[in-house]
């Protein structure tokens, strides 16, 4: 069994997807993973372990079945959660609805869910609770808002100090994870 320190991140670009190619920058769920990475490249401290990382990269040109799905698969089973980017520019995709439906009902992986358009903790609440545009895109992923009551979900602004908070938060890690339902922190 795998060793699971991992954070795998989830997001959404384009298929096929090229990561080498000047497309995938233009991808913006794609940009705050690398945002994420390029953290950890100037901090070692950054409390991010990329389970992207931990297997063999494979060329998007891959068969589906045999090398590309078992190879997310995989990645997963390395990993303690998983970190979501959701904004308004995620589609749901055959790649991104495996990596949550493997994660969270095979897995049960929590899920820590980052909002790129929303900057502080207090923009994603509305009289304390997670506001009605942070929900409405929880529609972007149909998988995701059918299965997030199975696992605990975190749901957070794309600020750095908030996602290190969340990242070493023990509730939102596999071995030491809280009971299932939606949490956010207060404003």
């Amino acid at each position: 069994m795998a060793y699971r320190n991992g954070n795998y991140c989830a997001f959404y670009v384009a298929e096929p997807f090229h990561e080498s190619s000047l497309a995938a920058h233009a991808t913006k769920d794609f940009v705050y993973y690398n945002m994420l990475r390029a953290w950890k490249a100037k901090d070692p401290s950054f409390p991010f372990i990329d389970s992207h990382a931990k297997t063999y990269s494979v060329r998007d040109g891959s068969d589906w079945e045999s090398t590309l799905k078992p190879r997310l698969r995989e990645r997963l089973q390395s990993s303690k959660n998983i970190v979501l980017f959701l904004s308004s520019v995620t589609i749901s995709s055959v790649a991104l609805n495996e990596e949550i439906e493997y994660g969270i009902e095979n897995q049960g992986l929590p899920v820590i869910v980052i909002y790129p358009e929303f900057k502080t903790k207090g923009s994603l609440l509305l009289n304390g609770a997670l506001s009605e545009d942070v929900k409405k895109l929880w529609s972007r992923l149909p998988t995701f808002k059918r299965l997030m009551s199975k696992v605990p979900t975190l749901h957070i602004p794309l600020n750095q100090e908030t996602i290190v908070t969340a990242l070493i938060n023990s509730d939102f890690s596999l071995t030491s994870k809280t009971k299932p339902d939606v949490y956010r922190y207060s404003a």
